[in-house]
């Protein structure tokens, strides 16, 4: 596979890198970020951003380059959706289509051919990071905010084999009962109900839980919690009666906002840390 580096900056004695390479899976050119630490890199954690972001968002505003090169740590941060496609409906709405791919596999005309997104992160990028950049298979976790929280819990719970960890901020827990995540699942999946339980993080951890404990962050002034469309006390009470460990740290006055992920982003990188190093 031909990666090819865009952009290259030093950082914290490592590199903060942007790339671009031909997907297998989209079959469209692909964008992720990277931050490298100097020296050995024990683990790779993979950031899933939200609605409207790309690769860039997480890499220049989060701030984890300081505690990822303490904990000798890379991440990557691929984009959130393929580009460069007119496909029907695609631009129109900021939560659907370019930038809102929900990481899930498409199975309706057009989208099919191209919104692979849970095959792009869980196979093709997780090669790309062992093939790339040398890291073991068994040293990459997930994490990730909004529609990338739910990401990295959709797709660390199915494939826990090949994820040591989970972390995110404010995910999307439960989107077949949340009007993003209805609007999402009809237009990429179809108005079949039963395929939608595959991409559901509260239904999917009802069928088999992740050996290791499951980190979330939750703000209290969050617009998008108070409006219904994260639902996080869902996911606890699926976990609960599965035995599924998991630590939801509510924090008041907090909001949706990556000042919110600056603030608590340490912890993450410490939990990832402790099974990666």
């Amino acid at each position: 596979m031909e990666v090819k580096l865009l952009k290259s900056h030093k950082t914290f004695e490592g590199k903060t890198q942007f790339w671009e390479h031909d997907s297998s899976s989209t079959k469209t050119k692909m964008k992720f970020s990277t931050f490298i630490p100097q020296g050995l890199v024990k683990g790779c954690v993979i950031w899933l951003s939200g609605l409207t972001c790309t690769d860039e968002n997480f890499i220049t505003k989060a701030g984890a380059q300081k505690y990822l090169a303490e904990h000798q740590l890379m991440v990557i941060c691929p984009d959130t959706s393929p580009r460069g496609l007119q496909l029907p409906g695609e631009h129109d709405s900021y939560d659907f289509g370019s930038g809102a791919s929900f990481y899930l596999d498409a199975l309706t005309e057009g989208y099919r051919d191209h919104y692979r997104m849970f095959t792009y992160i869980s196979e093709e990028l997780h090669l790309l990071i062992q093939t790339q950049f040398q890291v073991p298979k068994n040293k990459i976790s997930i994490m990730g905010h909004s529609m990338g929280g739910h990401g990295a819990l959709i797709i660390g719970l199915r494939e826990s084999q090949k994820f040591q960890s989970i972390s995110a901020f404010a995910p999307i827990v439960n989107p077949m009962n949340c009007a993003w995540g209805q609007k999402a699942f009809t237009g990429y999946l179809g108005e079949d109900k039963s395929l939608w339980n595959q991409y559901d993080a509260t239904e999917i951890v009802r069928s088999g839980a992740h050996g290791n404990s499951i980190l979330i962050d939750q703000g209290l002034a969050d617009e998008f919690y108070e409006k219904g469309q994260l639902l996080t006390p869902h996911f606890e009470k699926a976990c609960l009666e599965v035995g599924q460990k998991v630590e939801v740290k509510y924090r008041g006055d907090y909001d949706h906002s990556y000042y919110f992920i600056a603030t608590f982003i340490e912890n993450h990188i410490q939990h990832h840390s402790k099974f990666l190093t």
